[in-house]
């Protein structure tokens, strides 16, 4: 499209060069800009030019153009309003999508910029109609109609006007009354309240009384009958009558017309493709409902505005649905449209349109103005955040047919290509733990097993009440939380499982599980302690690559090679990760153009490999959509500028940002539905809804409402009160309304994260709970919460450290870790199974996945001589495993001026027990070192703890 400035109006000039909106109305037949104080307030004699520009996350602008169409403007100004449109578009580098808006008939995107709603007033600038000054209120009535965005129409203040299914808004001098018709559902109830709170806000300035009337109450209360007076009293309601609003679009035949001169021709069959539509013409496709004004990135601006004109005819002619304009430029179709073509290739790079914009750039340039929005600006590079608290503790299971074996700490981490594994991770939350049970899926794993594992996540969510959030995982596709929950993860080839075994010895594949003794290559990835992987590949060069770091093994030997593309931080993940694959072996080191013969023989031989780093989906604008699934099918309705208001206790909500998706289901959801839940995510990446070429294997989460993870709220500006208010979605907006704001919820305020980012600020890297620092000068210990660090003091060996924990330090540069004893390492592992055992054993009705604290009133103190069975069991399994450690005599006093006594003799299975002491506060009797050792933090620090987390750490210790 050749660009001049005489097709630019001087009103456009600099406009759409930053994230908003801004508005025009049409005055004397040229656009004038709307002071940003009125934006929202229309008159019905006017019509407007509304532009909303978008950041994206790639850096560049996108821009939805409106025109506004008031029921009272003339015929040119809605004419010059179409026209200035498109002249808009061409000053945006042509590339902007447009709608043409009615008053009464707007779309739900239109309505989502103005939320809760508009409610258009009389008058108009070039009309004859003068705006409507201060005056006296009128009382007046309206009908609201709509689940999602409010479509708000004055009706005649009648009986007659009330009906059974619509909602209905009586606004007075004194009193505003929202009347529920039988037959509206709850979620049109609620979004109208927002509407009662608009007028409230604008035409009561905040001061006016609420009432919500029930259709079918009759005289029930006073507020219903001051609400009937106004009507001259109760009277049956008269069946709704069909208004032009109310009429179906029904079946309406799909047409392509070609515009040429100004004249419509009808072109193609039945059948739909991309290939009937040429770049050098326009062309309308008459949907009905909608008519989209295709146009060709080589047509000019005058054959742009003459396919404009012809689609406001045929809109016109007689007969037809009240139907919407949708302006739409070659490269830059909607999803809407593309499907209906049968056949739609996939989106061609479009670069080409930058010239367009960068012609336009360079003519306002020449005119002195600011073009730098025009331009795509560079796509902001943020380091990703798991956004979870990363010091909770963590359980892992191997799927084993239709079982699962519960793993050791030491291999928690470490996965099979051919198994699938379920991790459950339980971390604190506000006022209690919170949890995140997800599968993984090994890439070689087979369905059966994969069936078997969701099976079993699902009855471990269920026997929590659904208030877990659960993850459906697969290899390749991890999202960042579950590689800093893991923080070092390794992925070897093969599988223990036996349905593996079975199903390659039934195929006749050759076994390559993992062999410490075999040659294995590992590819090291990650950004850092906390986040680092290891994944085994095949042992050939062609699976090297400049951009990482890899560990390759044979037998006792050890090579560890590097890219010229990686850093010194790359490289000290190897050195991490060996302690890990190949504890205590010397390495020879491998740098690329540099290595040895041996090198090459282990990989049989050089061959040609990559050297860009592995592509992985990153994440994109996040969609928000409502969900109905029905007999297996799945609709969904996509919610424009979405907000935490739009989740709906009723509902089932998928919010997709392209490298996750998750599944939002409200408390008053049906329980079989909620069963469906990872089903609904399943469907959604299956249909592809957006084209955005979803992959089947993302990750997939399922929340449930009142468990929301900061990984899922980050999305919205969240008010946790909201989440947590009972009732339904109407009694929930009926009780804010009411009072002015949500009620306030007493918990206490969740501690400072520590490993996480947040909405407003992201932390850097010396901020993190895991150690980042690499300093050889101190011991790395992985940041855990003081509950686990408590029952691990008794647990682990002084001489070996946890899995995850980064190695300590041992004369040389990159840190070793030190080789457990392998007769202590047993011991202990039998113990700890046995202790896993009776959390896992199923009660009699119900399996308890999750073992549940043992609350006893401090107020009640029990003799611990004849503790419970379960009491004794668990600590005589925890005894064993206690390693006894030389308790350092304090002084006979603590600060406090209480008697100081040994741990040994504190808890409660010592054979030499204090007495005559309060034995609801053993841990106050420990000298403040020992205090100190064995909780993690001070005495101080403890007692500021929520009373539930002080019980747990006690009973971890045997002092409670």
């Amino acid at each position: 499209m050749s660009v001049s400035m005489r097709d630019l109006d001087p009103a456009f000039q600099g406009a759409g060069q930053k994230a908003g909106i801004e508005i025009w109305r049409i005055e004397n037949f040229r656009p004038a800009l709307v002071p940003q104080s009125s934006y929202g307030k229309f008159f019905t004699g006017d019509s407007y030019v509304i532009l909303k520009t978008t950041a994206l996350k790639n850096g560049a602008l996108r821009h939805d153009i409106h025109y506004w169409l008031g029921k009272d403007t003339t015929q040119d100004e809605s004419g010059t309003a179409a026209i200035k449109t498109v002249e808009l578009d061409a000053a945006l580098g042509g590339r902007a999508v447009q709608y043409r808006e009615v008053q009464g008939h707007e779309t739900e995107r239109f309505l989502s910029y103005f939320k809760p709603c508009i409610i258009p007033q009389e008058g108009g600038v070039a009309t004859g109609f003068k705006h409507a000054e201060e005056e006296e209120h009128k009382t007046r009535l309206f009908v609201c109609r709509g689940k999602h965005v409010v479509h708000v129409k004055e009706v005649p203040f009648a009986r007659s006007s009330l009906n059974h299914d619509d909602i209905f808004i009586l606004d007075t001098k004194s009193k505003i009354f929202q009347f529920n018709g039988s037959n509206s559902s709850i979620q049109e109830r609620a979004k109208a309240l927002e509407v009662v709170q608009y007028i409230k806000d604008t035409y009561h300035h905040g001061k006016c009384d609420i009432a919500a009337i029930e259709d079918g109450k009759l005289m029930a209360d006073s507020e219903t009958g001051e609400f009937w007076g106004f009507f001259g009293g109760f009277a049956p309601l008269p069946r709704k009558t069909a208004s032009e609003e109310d009429k179906n679009v029904g079946i309406y035949p799909t047409k392509l017309l070609r515009v040429e001169k100004g004249q419509t021709e009808p072109i193609g069959d039945e059948s739909l493709t991309r290939d009937l539509l040429d770049t050098n013409k326009c062309y309308l496709l008459d949907c009905g409902a909608e008519v989209f004004v295709w146009m060709g990135r080589s047509t000019s601006l005058d054959d742009r505005k003459s396919a404009s004109s012809a689609a406001e005819e045929l809109i016109h002619s007689p007969d037809r649905p009240q139907s919407h304009i949708i302006r739409l430029i070659e490269g830059f179709e909607t999803v809407v449209f593309r499907l209906k073509f049968e056949s739609w290739p996939q989106t061609a790079d479009v670069a080409v349109t930058e010239d367009g914009r960068g012609k336009v750039a360079a003519l306002l340039k020449r005119q002195g103005l600011n073009v730098k929005g025009l331009m795509k600006a560079s796509p902001i590079k943020e380091e990703p955040q798991p956004y979870i608290d990363c010091s909770g503790h963590l359980q892992v299971w191997r799927v084993n047919g239709q079982e699962k074996i519960l793993l050791q700490s030491a291999d928690q981490s470490k996965f099979y290509s051919g198994d699938c594994f379920i991790f459950q991770y339980s971390y604190p939350g506000d006022d209690k733990e919170e949890y995140l049970i997800g599968t993984w899926f090994g890439k070689k794993s087979i369905e059966e097993e994969r069936a078997s594992a969701l099976s079993q996540a699902n009855k471990m969510v269920e026997s929590l009440k659904f208030l877990p959030v659960q993850a459906r995982i697969y290899e390749g596709n991890e999202p960042i939380q579950f590689f800093s929950i893991f923080q070092s993860f390794i992925v070897f080839k093969g599988g223990l499982g036996e349905g593996f075994k079975s199903y390659i010895a039934e195929k006749e594949i050759p076994d390559e599980t993992y062999k410490e003794d075999g040659v294995a290559l590992f590819r090291v990835q990650g950004s850092g302690p906390d986040n680092m992987q290891a994944i085994q590949v095949e042992p050939v060069a062609s699976s090297l690559n400049s951009s990482y770091c890899y560990i390759l093994h044979s037998g006792s030997s050890v090579l560890t090679w590097y890219g010229n593309l990686t850093t010194s931080e790359d490289q000290e993940l190897v050195e991490r990760q060996l302690d890990l694959i190949k504890p205590n072996v010397q390495c020879k080191t491998q740098k690329e153009g540099a290595e040895s013969e041996h090198f090459w023989e282990l990989l049989g031989g050089k061959s040609e490999y990559p050297s860009q780093k592995i592509a992985r989906d990153s994440e994109n604008d996040p969609h928000l959509f409502s969900c109905i699934f029905s007999k297996g099918n799945l609709k969904v309705t996509e919610i424009h500028n979405f907000s935490q208001d739009d989740l709906m206790t009723e509902d089932i909500f998928i919010l997709d940002c392209h490298s996750a998706i998750f599944v939002w289901v409200g408390q008053q959801v049906d329980s079989k539905m909620k069963m469906h839940a990872l089903t609904i995510g399943e469907k959604f990446l299956e249909h592809d809804f957006l084209l955005e070429k979803l992959s089947h294997e993302a990750p997939l989460y399922v929340i449930m409402e009142g468990s929301e993870p900061p990984f899922f709220t980050r999305f919205f500006s969240w008010d946790s009160a909201k989440s947590a208010m009972h009732g339904n979605s109407f009694q929930r907006k009926l009780t804010i309304v009411k009072h002015g704001g949500t009620p306030t919820v007493d918990k206490p305020k969740r501690r400072t994260p520590v490993s996480h980012g947040g909405r407003s600020s992201v932390p850097d890297k010396n901020q993190r709970s895991r150690s980042m620092s690499f300093s050889p000068d101190r011991v790395r210990v992985r940041g855990r919460s003081p509950a686990f660090n408590a029952l691990a003091a008794n647990f682990e060996n002084p001489n070996a450290r946890n899995l995850s924990t980064p190695p300590p330090v041992v004369r040389k540069i990159f840190p070793k870790s030190v080789t457990p004893d392998s007769a202590k390492l047993a011991s202990k592992s039998a113990a700890i199974a046995a202790i896993s055992n009776t959390f896992e054993r199923s009660p009699p009705i119900r399996e308890v996945i999750i073992p549940k604290s043992i609350k006893t009133s401090p107020e009640a103190p029990k003799q611990n001589s004849e503790p419970n069975n379960k009491e004794n069991s668990m600590s005589i399994r925890i005894e064993s495993l206690t390693i006894q450690e030389d308790v350092k005599e304090g002084e006979a006093e603590d600060e406090d001026g209480l008697p100081i006594y040994p741990y040994d003799r504190l808890k409660t299975t010592s054979t030499d027990l204090v007495v005559e002491i309060d034995v609801t506060k053993r841990e106050t009797y420990l000298s403040s070192a020992e205090f100190r050792e064995k909780f993690g933090m001070t005495k101080d620090a403890f007692s500021k703890l929520p009373k539930w987390r002080q019980n747990k750490l006690k009973m971890a210790l045997q002092l409670f």
